[in-house]
């Protein structure tokens, strides 16, 4: 596989100077942000892992057009930290390739996030189905996982879509709930095995705040072991923006604080009341120390333009998540948020890798509001990669 850098030497001199010029000023700056540590003020990098090929390919196919503003751009987006996924790979290999990441970050003084995407009934067998095939597999599959991290630092977002979406919830559960019942005994166990690891930090499943409200996604996060981890994510592959997730977050995490003294979670305010009413509700029933709630982190990689809304009757199902158009790139990955809850905004989806094929109810195969096929999920899809670098807010440059 051809690298970045290779491609880069292939360039004309003087392009590439100019092209490595222009990305250096725009991705110097989100690199070198502190760790999410809400209790010091010491920095160190998130980990830049290497790109999708698909980003270096773009970006010179830009050059060679003279599109030097949109090559710098799409570089930059790839540059920018970034997770890391694991998912359906041996245990032998994804321990040696947690290894080699935890190892290569350390070597930046950088930590990596790492995502976990092998829970069994993955995505409820949709567009990025798959995953280990039994409990016990997937327990050895965490057991690797957590050989390769050792003692070293990460931050891991602990199976996206795991808990707001269980087999009950799409109809692949048995009349006893089997699969369900054990959907949470595997995130238990995975809890169990990483966060105990020296520099490691678990962060459970919320879905995002158009899905679940506080009061539904609360108990979930009970019963997957949130009690032991250090805290859970938000929105991740989707669009809500920050002010939205974050707010979310402070009423999951003050809700699992009331809970955990004894309050019904039911009780709790959801993101659908009035933020006034809710305040003033946490300042009455919440007084737990913030550094004793659980954090959370969020995914800010493409929702500087928020969520996209349909045409109103233009489509029976417009997967409304699914590779929507116009979207930009979010707030660049910090840890420092200024909230002593929030962690971290990290971009947990790669931007520029599709969603998966979007046929908004139609018999396809075309997208029918993009007039192409989109790619299969976690391929690189250039169209709306050059949306999110050229719509992105904050601007990339």
């Amino acid at each position: 596989m051809r690298t970045g850098a290779t491609l880069l030497r292939a360039l004309p001199f003087a392009c590439a100077a100019a092209l490595l010029l222009t990305v250096q000023a725009v991705a110097a700056g989100p690199a070198d942000t502190a760790r999410g540590d809400a209790a010091t003020a010491r920095g160190t990098r998130l980990y830049v892992p290497a790109a999708n090929p698909g980003a270096y390919s773009q970006s010179l196919d830009l050059l060679r057009d003279g599109r030097l503003r949109d090559a710098a751009g799409i570089l930059a987006m790839a540059r920018t930290p970034h997770a890391v996924w694991f998912g359906d790979q041996s245990p032998s290999v994804v321990e040696k390739e947690a290894a080699r990441i935890v190892r290569e970050a350390g070597r930046q003084d950088a930590v990596p996030v790492i995502a976990l995407y092998n829970v069994p009934g993955r995505d409820c067998a949709n567009y990025s189905g798959g995953g280990a095939s039994t409990t016990a597999e997937y327990r050895a599959w965490i057991d690797a996982v957590a050989r390769g991290i050792g003692r070293h630092d990460a931050l891991v977002v602990l199976e996206p879509d795991s808990l707001a979406l269980l087999p009950a919830d799409c109809g692949q559960d048995d009349a006893e709930g089997t699969k369900t019942e054990a959907r949470y005994t595997e995130v238990n166990y995975a809890v169990d095995t990483l966060e105990p690891l020296a520099r490691t930090k678990v962060y459970l499943d919320t879905g995002h705040q158009g899905w679940h409200s506080v009061n539904s996604i609360v108990p979930r996060l009970l019963e997957g072991g949130v009690e032991r981890a250090t805290g859970f994510f938000t929105n991740a592959s989707n669009y809500h923006t920050e002010d939205a997730n974050t707010w979310y977050g402070t009423l999951i995490s003050s809700c699992l604080a009331y809970a955990d003294k004894g309050g019904d979670s039911a009780d709790c305010p959801n993101q659908y009341w009035p933020r006034t009413d809710a305040q003033a509700w946490l300042d009455t029933h919440v007084d737990t120390d913030p550094a004793q709630m659980k954090h959370f982190v969020t995914d800010s990689s493409r929702n500087g333009r928020g969520t996209w809304t349909a045409p109103a009757g233009k489509y029976t199902d417009p997967q409304e998540w699914c590779n929507p158009p116009g979207r930009g790139l979010g707030a660049r990955p910090t840890t420092r948020t200024g909230d002593p809850l929030h962690d971290a905004r990290l971009w947990i989806k790669i931007p520029g890798e599709s969603d998966g094929l979007c046929l908004r109810g139609t018999e396809g195969p075309e997208d029918p509001e993009r007039g192409t096929v989109d790619p299969a999920a976690g391929s690189w899809f250039p169209q709306q990669a050059l949306e999110l670098v050229r719509s992105a807010e904050p601007p990339l440059f």
